[in-house]
């Protein structure tokens, strides 16, 4: 057996562990990362990950604090209009819809569309060029124990980690939340959601559209022009049977409803890629920390796919965790560290998932009584100016909740 001692160890290779990686090693800090599964960062790859991730301007400072901004941001689609409308009448058609503007907030952008694959890419090229970070992939974090000084992680590998500090980012069914015993209160909507690209011939305008009809929204996100073409990618969420038919139909057909279904916002759409699907919920952790351990991303919280709060938020996690470690370097771990780490985060977190919950609940409704108060209320936050502002940095995260 091998000892190992490092300031911290993440267990997870997701794009929110990957950052944590890069983050806290362009801060100076030893760092050793393990996923059991080796990141996919070929396109082309049939377990590539085709979904996109809209990264808002705090994540953006992140990202510049932790050395990766420069080489992520010629990929980024910028994100200037949001709008938000509703489909939910007789018929299906688009009929109500607001637009919100990032000038109406910022000087800059929303924020700016990534493909997933292409960020596990480009963080992992940073993460080989800092010599005090390690990524071991095939490997997996399995045992952990909390100490005072220290953690001690056991590795499927065999190794023996100590570590000051664990940043468990593992995804929903983390075996390190597991590991110390922390429950989570999980919401299941019997839906899924379906996740690919289309090209379509109504230029996107650097526009993100979010279509709410009963069984949830059918959200288009740009992407860069491809080979003169338009292209945006869609997360589209509906009762799990119907997408899973959906998956299985074949490609005129689903193009005819995916067409329908986005109302020809951007004219008909033409699938750009392959199709994935994964089911939705909603899920926090009972508490964020344990002695040495802090949870981050999906291991703490999970929401639906909607007004592009997941990553962000997790993000925002290990944002809040660098800059606790880089005011004090001494206390990294340390029960007052996470203390410090729980209350600053524990609110925000509660309130997004709770926020977000509601949204897609209202986003089912199938009455149409529910429905017309749906449409209603797009209508409502865009006409009161100082609510919809209010509503617009909240949901950038420039503005706390709670």
């Amino acid at each position: 057996m091998t000892h190992e001692s490092y300031d911290i160890l993440v267990a997870g290779g997701g794009i929110a562990g990957l950052t944590a990686a890069a983050a806290f090693g362009h801060a100076g800090f030893s760092v050793i990362c393990v996923d059991p599964q080796p990141p996919v960062t070929d396109e082309t790859d049939e377990n590539a990950d085709i979904r996109t991730t809209a990264l808002l301007q705090p994540a953006r400072d992140l990202l510049q604090r932790a050395g990766l901004w420069d080489a992520l941001a010629p990929f980024g689609t910028p994100l200037q209009v949001m709008r938000v409308a509703d489909a939910g009448g007789p018929d299906g058609a688009v009929r109500r819809g607001r637009t919100f503007d990032a000038k109406d907030v910022s000087d800059d952008p929303f924020g700016w569309n990534f493909p997933n694959w292409l960020l596990r890419r480009e963080v992992l090229a940073q993460i080989d060029a800092l010599p005090n970070v390690t990524f071991r992939p095939g490997v997996a974090a399995e045992r952990y124990l909390g100490r005072t000084a220290e953690a001690r992680v056991r590795l499927s590998d065999g190794s023996d980690i100590r570590a000051r500090l664990v940043i468990a980012a593992d995804g929903r069914n983390s075996p390190m939340r597991h590991e110390a015993g922390i429950g989570v209160q999980t919401t299941q909507y019997g839906q899924k959601a379906l996740a690919f690209a289309v090209t379509h011939p109504i230029p996107h305008s650097n526009c993100s559209t979010e279509i709410h009809r009963t069984g949830g929204p059918f959200t288009l996100v740009p992407l860069p022009d491809r080979d003169g073409q338009p292209r945006s990618a869609v997360v589209w969420m509906d009762d799990a049977q119907k997408s899973e038919a959906r998956l299985a139909a074949d490609i005129e057909d689903f193009e005819k409803e995916a067409s329908e279904r986005s109302g020809f916002i951007q004219g008909p759409l033409k699938l750009a890629s392959h199709r994935s699907i994964w089911p939705i919920i909603s899920q926090r952790a009972h508490r964020l920390t344990a002695t040495r351990l802090a949870l981050v991303a999906e291991a703490a919280h999970v929401v639906p796919p909607i007004g592009a709060q997941g990553l962000n938020m997790s993000l925002a996690d290990i944002a809040t965790l660098l800059e606790l470690a880089a005011k004090d370097p001494d206390t990294l771990g340390n029960e007052a560290m996470l203390e410090k780490y729980e209350r600053a985060r524990a609110t925000d977190i509660r309130a997004r998932v709770a926020g977000i919950d509601m949204l897609n609940r209202i986003s089912q409704a199938e009455s149409p009584a529910l429905r017309d108060a749906r449409a209603w209320g797009i209508q409502a936050l865009h006409r009161f100016g100082p609510v919809r502002k209010t509503l617009m940095r909240v949901g950038l995260g420039l503005q706390k909740i709670g």
